[in-house]
């Protein structure tokens, strides 16, 4: 994550809004000195009012598809955190190494989280090539798990080379390495990367990692406790709404990674 400039993400109350980007949101950022490892120094203000830091048009940008194989947890669930990334970068291992991991526990396991995985590769080429790499891996079944070995401590650091995302993708219990590898220079990769990245931009996020959670931003790689106030104040919103997913055995069974 770049540690000179804050996150931005643009939305509007209304499409007319959104055109002229009236409405902004704008997280805190890690201090200047700070390293790849500790995170963030300040947290993102987040209420624990439900409609607080809420733009509902946001919400659309969730997909509950439940074909979509970069995605975690029931489609139909109350709350849909969309984390837009890049596995080049070290404040997303940071997140995906110490948060995510007690998120899928407490939220996703239990149905009340889907997570949804854009890929938003902003640092040059090998951020490309690791972005659709991933998006291969998936298409045998194998995204999480070419997930937790990219962002495996220290994996980042050996770069992510032709050579390098084949080893990962072994890692990860990709079946077929010889598909791997003609998915991943594929167009359809090319394709689903480009939309993921264009997304990202379309909502002014300039760094990583950006989050919507039911429509509410939050940037950077937080602390727990700015996500779980995200995640219970919008499952308490879809509750009163009666949008809420029904939880139950076999959903939370689907959420396992």
């Amino acid at each position: 994550m770049s540690k000179s400039k804050p996150i931005v993400i643009v939305s509007g109350v209304a499409l007319a809004a959104v055109l002229l980007g009236v409405v902004s949101y704008t997280a805190t950022k890690p201090a200047s000195g700070s390293s790849g490892s500790s995170g963030p120094s300040a947290v993102a203000e987040v209420s624990a009012d439900p409609s607080a830091g809420v733009y509902p048009e946001l919400e659309a940008y969730a997909r509950r598809d439940a074909s979509d194989k970069l995605a975690l947890g029931r489609p139909d669930a109350p709350v849909v955190m969309i984390e837009y990334a890049d596995f080049k970068c070290g404040y997303c291992g940071k997140f995906a190494r110490d948060t995510e991991p007690e998120l899928v526990e407490k939220y996703v396991r239990n149905g009340t989280l889907r997570i949804e995985w854009r890929n938003f590769p902003i640092f040059g080429e090998e951020s490309e090539a690791v972005a659709r790499a991933s998006w291969a891996a998936g298409q045998q079944g194998r995204f999480w798990e070419f997930h937790k070995a990219a962002y495996a401590e220290g994996a980042k650091e050996e770069g992510f080379g032709t050579e390098r995302l084949t080893a990962l993708a072994k890692e990860a219990g990709v079946p077929d390495l010889a598909r791997f590898a003609k998915d991943t220079d594929g167009a359809a990769a090319r394709a689903a990367v480009s939309k993921d990245q264009e997304q990202g931009y379309s909502l002014g996020a300039t760094s990583t990692p950006s989050f919507l959670v039911n429509g509410r931003p939050i940037a950077g790689a937080q602390p727990m406790e700015t996500f779980t106030k995200a995640i219970d104040a919008a499952a308490k919103a879809a509750k009163a709404s009666g949008t809420s997913g029904t939880s139950g055995a076999s959903g939370a069974a689907k959420a396992g990674r």
